[in-house]
Protein backbone atom coordinates (compact mmCIF):
# COMPACT_ATOMS: atom_id res chain seq x y z
CA UNK A 1 0.00 0.00 0.00
CA UNK A 2 1.38 3.38 -1.02
CA UNK A 3 0.52 6.99 -0.32
CA UNK A 4 -0.46 9.36 -3.14
CA UNK A 5 -0.87 13.12 -2.98
CA UNK A 6 -3.30 15.11 -5.14
CA UNK A 7 -3.75 18.87 -5.22
CA UNK A 8 -6.41 21.12 -6.71
CA UNK A 9 -8.07 24.52 -6.16
CA UNK A 10 -10.97 22.90 -4.25
CA UNK A 11 -11.34 19.76 -2.09
CA UNK A 12 -13.93 18.38 -4.51
CA UNK A 13 -11.55 18.60 -7.47
CA UNK A 14 -8.73 17.01 -5.49
CA UNK A 15 -10.98 14.13 -4.45
CA UNK A 16 -12.08 13.65 -8.05
CA UNK A 17 -8.44 13.39 -9.11
CA UNK A 18 -7.78 10.83 -6.39
CA UNK A 19 -10.84 8.82 -7.36
CA UNK A 20 -9.91 8.90 -11.07
CA UNK A 21 -6.31 7.91 -10.46
CA UNK A 22 -6.72 5.32 -7.69
CA UNK A 23 -10.34 4.20 -7.87
CA UNK A 24 -13.04 4.09 -5.24
CA UNK A 25 -11.12 1.60 -3.08
CA UNK A 26 -8.51 4.24 -2.15
CA UNK A 27 -8.41 5.25 1.51
CA UNK A 28 -8.51 8.99 2.21
CA UNK A 29 -5.79 9.77 4.79
CA UNK A 30 -5.99 13.54 5.10
CA UNK A 31 -7.44 16.65 3.50
CA UNK A 32 -6.05 20.11 4.16
CA UNK A 33 -5.62 23.54 2.67
CA UNK A 34 -2.01 24.30 1.82
CA UNK A 35 -2.52 27.70 0.21
CA UNK A 36 -5.20 30.30 0.79
CA UNK A 37 -6.98 32.04 -2.05
CA UNK A 38 -5.59 35.46 -2.98
CA UNK A 39 -6.34 38.10 -5.57
CA UNK A 40 -3.76 36.63 -7.94
CA UNK A 41 -4.04 32.89 -7.38
CA UNK A 42 -6.56 30.23 -6.41
CA UNK A 43 -6.58 28.32 -3.16
CA UNK A 44 -4.80 24.97 -3.14
CA UNK A 45 -6.02 21.87 -1.29
CA UNK A 46 -4.07 18.67 -0.72
CA UNK A 47 -5.66 15.22 -0.45
CA UNK A 48 -3.52 12.23 0.58
CA UNK A 49 -4.85 8.74 -0.14
CA UNK A 50 -3.51 5.25 0.58
CA UNK A 51 -3.83 2.79 -2.32
CA UNK A 52 -2.56 -0.65 -3.16
CA UNK A 53 -2.04 -0.73 -6.94
CA UNK A 54 -2.59 -3.87 -8.98
CA UNK A 55 0.62 -5.69 -9.90
CA UNK A 56 0.21 -5.34 -13.69
CA UNK A 57 -1.07 -1.79 -13.66
CA UNK A 58 1.18 1.16 -13.10
CA UNK A 59 -0.27 3.92 -10.96
CA UNK A 60 -1.66 6.81 -12.95
CA UNK A 61 0.34 9.96 -12.91
CA UNK A 62 -1.12 12.99 -11.19
CA UNK A 63 -2.48 15.40 -13.79
CA UNK A 64 -1.12 18.92 -13.72
CA UNK A 65 -2.97 21.44 -11.54
CA UNK A 66 -4.95 23.92 -13.55
CA UNK A 67 -6.16 27.22 -12.15
CA UNK A 68 -9.90 27.36 -12.29
CA UNK A 69 -12.55 29.60 -10.88
CA UNK A 70 -13.83 28.60 -7.43
CA UNK A 71 -16.71 26.21 -8.25
CA UNK A 72 -17.95 23.25 -6.24
CA UNK A 73 -19.36 20.28 -8.12
CA UNK A 74 -21.72 18.48 -5.79
CA UNK A 75 -20.88 15.06 -7.20
CA UNK A 76 -22.96 12.43 -5.38
CA UNK A 77 -20.34 9.75 -6.03
CA UNK A 78 -17.71 11.81 -4.21
CA UNK A 79 -19.93 12.47 -1.23
CA UNK A 80 -20.98 8.82 -1.09
CA UNK A 81 -17.35 7.73 -1.23
CA UNK A 82 -16.49 10.12 1.62
CA UNK A 83 -19.31 8.70 3.74
CA UNK A 84 -18.19 5.12 3.05
CA UNK A 85 -14.63 6.03 3.98
CA UNK A 86 -15.77 7.62 7.25
CA UNK A 87 -17.81 4.53 8.13
CA UNK A 88 -14.92 2.20 7.37
CA UNK A 89 -12.47 4.25 9.45
CA UNK A 90 -14.88 4.37 12.40
CA UNK A 91 -15.13 0.60 12.31
CA UNK A 92 -11.34 0.30 12.27
CA UNK A 93 -11.06 2.55 15.33
CA UNK A 94 -13.87 0.83 17.32
CA UNK A 95 -12.93 -2.71 16.33
CA UNK A 96 -16.37 -3.43 14.90
CA UNK A 97 -15.26 -5.01 11.59
CA UNK A 98 -16.12 -8.60 10.84
CA UNK A 99 -13.35 -11.17 11.19
CA UNK A 100 -12.97 -11.38 7.42
CA UNK A 101 -12.59 -7.58 7.07
CA UNK A 102 -10.18 -7.43 10.04
CA UNK A 103 -8.00 -10.13 8.56
CA UNK A 104 -7.81 -8.22 5.27
CA UNK A 105 -6.88 -4.97 7.05
CA UNK A 106 -4.18 -6.71 9.12
CA UNK A 107 -2.75 -8.35 6.00
CA UNK A 108 -2.55 -5.01 4.18
CA UNK A 109 -1.17 -3.15 7.19
CA UNK A 110 1.74 -5.57 7.54
CA UNK A 111 2.96 -4.47 4.11
CA UNK A 112 3.01 -0.77 4.92
CA UNK A 113 6.37 0.70 5.72
CA UNK A 114 6.94 1.65 9.37
CA UNK A 115 7.01 5.37 8.59
CA UNK A 116 3.82 5.17 6.54
CA UNK A 117 2.06 3.19 9.26
CA UNK A 118 2.90 5.82 11.88
CA UNK A 119 1.55 8.53 9.62
CA UNK A 120 -1.68 6.61 9.00
CA UNK A 121 -2.18 5.88 12.68
CA UNK A 122 -1.78 9.54 13.56
CA UNK A 123 -4.11 10.81 10.83
CA UNK A 124 -6.89 8.24 11.31
CA UNK A 125 -7.69 9.68 14.75
CA UNK A 126 -8.59 13.03 13.18
CA UNK A 127 -9.90 11.79 9.85
CA UNK A 128 -13.57 11.41 10.82
CA UNK A 129 -13.60 15.01 12.03
CA UNK A 130 -11.94 16.24 8.85
CA UNK A 131 -14.41 14.38 6.65
CA UNK A 132 -17.27 15.94 8.59
CA UNK A 133 -15.78 19.37 7.93
CA UNK A 134 -15.29 18.56 4.27
CA UNK A 135 -18.84 17.30 3.80
CA UNK A 136 -20.30 20.39 5.46
CA UNK A 137 -18.15 22.62 3.28
CA UNK A 138 -19.09 20.78 0.07
CA UNK A 139 -22.82 20.87 0.74
CA UNK A 140 -22.98 24.41 2.10
CA UNK A 141 -20.35 26.30 0.15
CA UNK A 142 -22.80 27.68 -2.42
CA UNK A 143 -24.92 29.17 0.37
CA UNK A 144 -22.09 31.19 1.94
CA UNK A 145 -22.22 34.95 1.81
CA UNK A 146 -19.93 36.32 -0.84
CA UNK A 147 -18.16 38.73 1.51
CA UNK A 148 -17.41 36.17 4.24
CA UNK A 149 -14.21 34.15 3.86
CA UNK A 150 -15.02 31.07 5.93
CA UNK A 151 -12.27 28.54 6.68
CA UNK A 152 -13.40 24.90 6.34
CA UNK A 153 -13.23 24.28 10.11
CA UNK A 154 -15.88 27.01 10.66
CA UNK A 155 -18.30 25.70 8.04
CA UNK A 156 -20.48 23.84 10.56
CA UNK A 157 -20.69 26.87 12.88
CA UNK A 158 -21.70 29.09 9.98
CA UNK A 159 -24.44 26.66 8.97
CA UNK A 160 -25.85 26.44 12.52
CA UNK A 161 -25.88 30.24 12.93
CA UNK A 162 -27.46 30.84 9.55
CA UNK A 163 -30.11 28.15 9.95
CA UNK A 164 -31.04 29.53 13.38
CA UNK A 165 -32.17 32.83 11.86
CA UNK A 166 -29.21 34.93 12.99
CA UNK A 167 -28.67 38.08 10.94
CA UNK A 168 -25.95 37.72 8.29
CA UNK A 169 -24.17 40.90 9.43
CA UNK A 170 -23.92 39.58 12.97
CA UNK A 171 -22.62 36.20 11.82
CA UNK A 172 -19.88 37.95 9.85
CA UNK A 173 -18.89 40.23 12.73
CA UNK A 174 -18.74 37.39 15.26
CA UNK A 175 -16.85 35.03 12.93
CA UNK A 176 -14.29 37.74 12.27
CA UNK A 177 -13.94 38.25 16.03
CA UNK A 178 -13.50 34.51 16.52
CA UNK A 179 -10.90 34.21 13.75
CA UNK A 180 -8.98 37.17 15.17
CA UNK A 181 -8.68 35.76 18.69
CA UNK A 182 -9.00 31.97 18.51
CA UNK A 183 -5.60 30.23 18.74
CA UNK A 184 -4.63 28.26 15.63
CA UNK A 185 -4.18 24.99 17.54
CA UNK A 186 -7.80 25.12 18.76
CA UNK A 187 -9.19 25.11 15.20
CA UNK A 188 -8.32 21.50 14.44
CA UNK A 189 -11.42 20.00 16.09
CA UNK A 190 -15.02 20.92 15.30
CA UNK A 191 -16.16 20.43 18.89
CA UNK A 192 -13.47 22.80 20.16
CA UNK A 193 -14.50 25.40 17.57
CA UNK A 194 -18.13 24.95 18.56
CA UNK A 195 -17.44 25.37 22.29
CA UNK A 196 -15.31 28.46 21.68
CA UNK A 197 -18.07 30.00 19.55
CA UNK A 198 -20.70 29.22 22.21
CA UNK A 199 -18.66 30.88 24.96
CA UNK A 200 -18.17 33.96 22.80
CA UNK A 201 -21.91 34.24 22.06
CA UNK A 202 -22.79 33.95 25.75
CA UNK A 203 -20.51 36.86 26.58
CA UNK A 204 -22.34 39.03 24.04
CA UNK A 205 -25.75 38.63 25.74
CA UNK A 206 -26.63 41.15 28.47
CA UNK A 207 -28.86 39.68 31.21
CA UNK A 208 -30.69 41.44 34.03
CA UNK A 209 -30.32 39.33 37.15
CA UNK A 210 -33.45 39.00 39.27
CA UNK A 211 -32.81 40.52 42.70
CA UNK A 212 -34.80 40.68 45.90
CA UNK A 213 -36.64 43.94 46.48
CA UNK A 214 -35.21 45.82 49.48
CA UNK A 215 -37.56 46.12 52.41
CA UNK A 216 -39.68 49.27 52.23
CA UNK A 217 -39.10 49.65 48.47
CA UNK A 218 -41.65 49.15 45.71
CA UNK A 219 -41.18 47.83 42.18
CA UNK A 220 -43.62 48.71 39.37
CA UNK A 221 -43.34 46.60 36.21
CA UNK A 222 -45.19 47.43 32.97
CA UNK A 223 -45.42 44.91 30.13
CA UNK A 224 -45.74 46.31 26.60
CA UNK A 225 -45.58 44.65 23.20
CA UNK A 226 -47.35 43.68 19.98
CA UNK A 227 -50.67 41.83 19.91
CA UNK A 228 -50.52 38.09 20.53
CA UNK A 229 -47.10 37.78 22.15
CA UNK A 230 -48.56 36.58 25.48
CA UNK A 231 -48.31 39.64 27.74
CA UNK A 232 -51.31 38.77 29.90
CA UNK A 233 -50.30 35.16 30.60
CA UNK A 234 -46.70 36.26 31.19
CA UNK A 235 -47.94 38.82 33.73
CA UNK A 236 -49.98 36.11 35.49
CA UNK A 237 -46.88 33.88 35.68
CA UNK A 238 -44.86 36.75 37.16
CA UNK A 239 -47.61 37.48 39.70
CA UNK A 240 -47.54 33.86 40.87
CA UNK A 241 -43.75 33.87 41.03
CA UNK A 242 -43.59 37.04 43.13
CA UNK A 243 -46.57 36.30 45.37
CA UNK A 244 -46.61 32.51 45.81
CA UNK A 245 -43.78 30.49 44.28
CA UNK A 246 -40.37 32.04 44.86
CA UNK A 247 -41.21 35.10 46.95
CA UNK A 248 -43.97 36.15 49.31
CA UNK A 249 -44.33 39.73 48.13
CA UNK A 250 -47.54 41.69 48.30
CA UNK A 251 -48.48 41.90 44.63
CA UNK A 252 -51.08 44.08 42.93
CA UNK A 253 -52.28 43.98 39.31
CA UNK A 254 -53.39 46.84 37.04
CA UNK A 255 -54.74 46.41 33.53
CA UNK A 256 -54.84 49.15 30.90
CA UNK A 257 -56.15 46.69 28.31
CA UNK A 258 -59.84 47.62 28.17
CA UNK A 259 -59.98 47.29 24.36
CA UNK A 260 -60.09 43.51 24.04
CA UNK A 261 -63.29 41.65 24.84
CA UNK A 262 -62.66 39.46 27.88
CA UNK A 263 -59.15 40.81 28.54
CA UNK A 264 -60.12 42.39 31.86
CA UNK A 265 -62.08 39.31 32.92
CA UNK A 266 -59.18 36.98 32.05
CA UNK A 267 -56.72 38.85 34.22
CA UNK A 268 -59.33 39.35 36.94
CA UNK A 269 -59.80 35.55 37.10
CA UNK A 270 -56.05 35.07 37.54
CA UNK A 271 -56.01 37.70 40.30
CA UNK A 272 -58.95 36.04 42.08
CA UNK A 273 -57.32 32.62 41.97
CA UNK A 274 -54.17 34.05 43.60
CA UNK A 275 -56.16 36.37 45.92
CA UNK A 276 -54.39 39.47 44.59
CA UNK A 277 -55.82 43.04 44.43
CA UNK A 278 -56.89 44.06 40.93
CA UNK A 279 -57.49 47.48 39.31
CA UNK A 280 -58.78 48.20 35.80
CA UNK A 281 -57.89 51.60 34.34
CA UNK A 282 -59.35 53.69 31.51
CA UNK A 283 -57.63 57.10 31.76
CA UNK A 284 -54.67 58.75 33.49
CA UNK A 285 -56.74 59.84 36.52
CA UNK A 286 -57.78 56.22 37.08
CA UNK A 287 -54.16 55.21 36.71
CA UNK A 288 -52.95 57.55 39.46
CA UNK A 289 -55.75 56.35 41.74
CA UNK A 290 -54.92 52.71 41.07
CA UNK A 291 -51.25 53.24 41.88
CA UNK A 292 -52.28 55.01 45.08
CA UNK A 293 -54.67 52.18 46.04
CA UNK A 294 -51.85 49.65 45.62
CA UNK A 295 -49.20 51.73 47.35
CA UNK A 296 -48.89 49.10 50.10
CA UNK A 297 -47.80 46.44 47.58
CA UNK A 298 -44.17 45.42 47.12
CA UNK A 299 -44.74 44.71 43.41
CA UNK A 300 -47.27 46.22 41.00
CA UNK A 301 -47.67 44.52 37.63
CA UNK A 302 -49.25 46.52 34.78
CA UNK A 303 -50.77 44.87 31.70
CA UNK A 304 -51.20 47.06 28.62
CA UNK A 305 -53.23 46.85 25.45
CA UNK A 306 -51.69 44.69 22.73
CA UNK A 307 -51.25 46.73 19.59
CA UNK A 308 -49.50 46.68 16.28
CA UNK A 309 -46.20 48.50 16.42
CA UNK A 310 -47.61 50.69 13.65
CA UNK A 311 -50.64 51.81 15.70
CA UNK A 312 -49.25 55.15 16.88
CA UNK A 313 -52.44 56.15 18.71
CA UNK A 314 -52.35 53.21 21.11
CA UNK A 315 -48.61 53.52 21.65
CA UNK A 316 -48.93 57.21 22.46
CA UNK A 317 -51.68 56.42 24.99
CA UNK A 318 -49.33 54.04 26.80
CA UNK A 319 -46.73 56.80 26.82
CA UNK A 320 -49.30 59.15 28.38
CA UNK A 321 -49.84 56.77 31.30
CA UNK A 322 -46.08 56.61 31.87
CA UNK A 323 -45.78 60.40 31.84
CA UNK A 324 -48.52 60.80 34.47
CA UNK A 325 -46.95 58.40 36.93
CA UNK A 326 -45.10 59.90 39.87
CA UNK A 327 -43.25 56.63 40.52
CA UNK A 328 -40.53 55.09 38.34
CA UNK A 329 -41.89 52.29 36.16
CA UNK A 330 -39.78 49.46 34.74
CA UNK A 331 -40.89 49.02 31.11
CA UNK A 332 -40.48 45.51 29.70
CA UNK A 333 -40.95 44.81 25.99
CA UNK A 334 -42.51 41.37 25.48
CA UNK A 335 -41.68 39.66 22.16
CA UNK A 336 -42.25 36.23 20.66
CA UNK A 337 -39.32 33.93 19.90
CA UNK A 338 -41.21 32.65 16.84
CA UNK A 339 -41.15 36.04 15.06
CA UNK A 340 -38.65 36.79 12.27
CA UNK A 341 -35.66 38.97 13.14
CA UNK A 342 -36.82 41.86 10.96
CA UNK A 343 -40.24 41.84 12.65
CA UNK A 344 -38.61 41.77 16.09
CA UNK A 345 -36.34 44.64 15.15
CA UNK A 346 -39.25 46.64 13.74
CA UNK A 347 -41.30 46.12 16.91
CA UNK A 348 -38.39 47.18 19.10
CA UNK A 349 -37.80 50.33 17.07
CA UNK A 350 -41.48 51.33 17.26
CA UNK A 351 -41.78 50.69 21.02
CA UNK A 352 -38.35 52.09 21.93
CA UNK A 353 -39.66 55.64 22.51
CA UNK A 354 -41.24 54.23 25.70
CA UNK A 355 -37.69 53.87 27.09
CA UNK A 356 -37.54 50.08 27.22
CA UNK A 357 -35.64 48.73 30.23
CA UNK A 358 -35.56 44.99 29.48
CA UNK A 359 -36.80 42.35 27.04
CA UNK A 360 -39.01 39.39 27.93
CA UNK A 361 -39.11 36.59 25.35
CA UNK A 362 -42.11 34.27 25.05
CA UNK A 363 -43.15 31.19 23.02
CA UNK A 364 -39.85 29.32 23.33
CA UNK A 365 -41.79 26.14 22.76
CA UNK A 366 -43.15 27.31 19.39
CA UNK A 367 -39.92 27.72 17.43
CA UNK A 368 -36.82 25.77 16.46
CA UNK A 369 -34.54 28.74 15.68
CA UNK A 370 -33.24 31.22 18.23
CA UNK A 371 -30.70 33.16 16.19
CA UNK A 372 -33.33 35.86 15.64
CA UNK A 373 -33.51 36.50 19.40
CA UNK A 374 -29.73 36.58 19.69
CA UNK A 375 -29.48 39.09 16.83
CA UNK A 376 -32.08 41.38 18.43
CA UNK A 377 -30.23 41.38 21.76
CA UNK A 378 -26.88 41.81 20.01
CA UNK A 379 -28.22 44.72 17.94
CA UNK A 380 -30.11 46.58 20.70
CA UNK A 381 -27.89 45.67 23.68
CA UNK A 382 -31.01 45.57 25.84
CA UNK A 383 -30.79 43.06 28.70
CA UNK A 384 -33.16 40.10 28.85
CA UNK A 385 -35.04 39.41 32.09
CA UNK A 386 -37.46 36.47 31.66
CA UNK A 387 -38.22 33.62 29.26
CA UNK A 388 -41.74 32.21 28.87
CA UNK A 389 -41.23 28.59 27.88
CA UNK A 390 -44.81 27.34 27.48
CA UNK A 391 -48.49 28.03 28.03
CA UNK A 392 -48.91 26.65 31.54
CA UNK A 393 -49.62 29.24 34.25
CA UNK A 394 -47.76 29.63 36.57
CA UNK A 395 -45.03 27.09 35.78
CA UNK A 396 -43.71 27.96 32.32
CA UNK A 397 -41.50 30.95 33.10
CA UNK A 398 -37.86 31.26 34.11
CA UNK A 399 -35.28 33.94 34.65
CA UNK A 400 -33.35 34.75 31.49
CA UNK A 401 -30.02 33.03 31.01
CA UNK A 402 -27.38 33.42 28.29
CA UNK A 403 -26.45 29.76 28.78
CA UNK A 404 -30.02 28.60 28.15
CA UNK A 405 -30.51 30.80 25.09
CA UNK A 406 -27.30 29.62 23.42
CA UNK A 407 -28.12 26.01 24.30
CA UNK A 408 -31.46 26.45 22.52
CA UNK A 409 -29.71 28.06 19.54
CA UNK A 410 -27.32 25.12 19.11
CA UNK A 411 -29.31 22.16 20.41
CA UNK A 412 -32.95 23.27 20.16
CA UNK A 413 -35.53 23.90 22.87
CA UNK A 414 -35.60 21.00 25.39
CA UNK A 415 -39.39 21.25 25.91
CA UNK A 416 -39.10 20.27 29.56
CA UNK A 417 -37.82 23.19 31.61
CA UNK A 418 -38.26 23.56 35.34
CA UNK A 419 -38.80 27.06 36.75
CA UNK A 420 -35.70 28.58 38.34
Amino acid sequence: MKLYTFTAPTPAEALKKAQKACGEEALVVSTKQIRKKTLTQDALYEVIVAHRPEEKRAPKEEPPVEKTTRKVDFDEDILLNISKTAEELSRLQLGENSSEQSAKVVHETEEIKVEEFKLLKKDIAALTDKIKLLQTMLWEEKAYAKDINIPPEFAEIYKIAKDSGMDERHIKAILEETLAHMPIHMRQNTQTVKRYFQVLLKKLIPVRIEKEIPKGMQKIIMLVGPTGVGKTTTLAKLAARYALLKYRYKVGIITLDTYRIGAVEQLFQYAQMMKLPFEDVIDTDDFRKALNNLSYCDVILIDTVGSSQHDKEKLEKIATFLQHSRQPIDVNLVLSASAKYQDLKDAYEKFSFLNIDTLMITKFDETSGFGNIFSLIYETQKPISYFSTGQEVPDDIQTASADFLIECLFEGFPHKVSAS
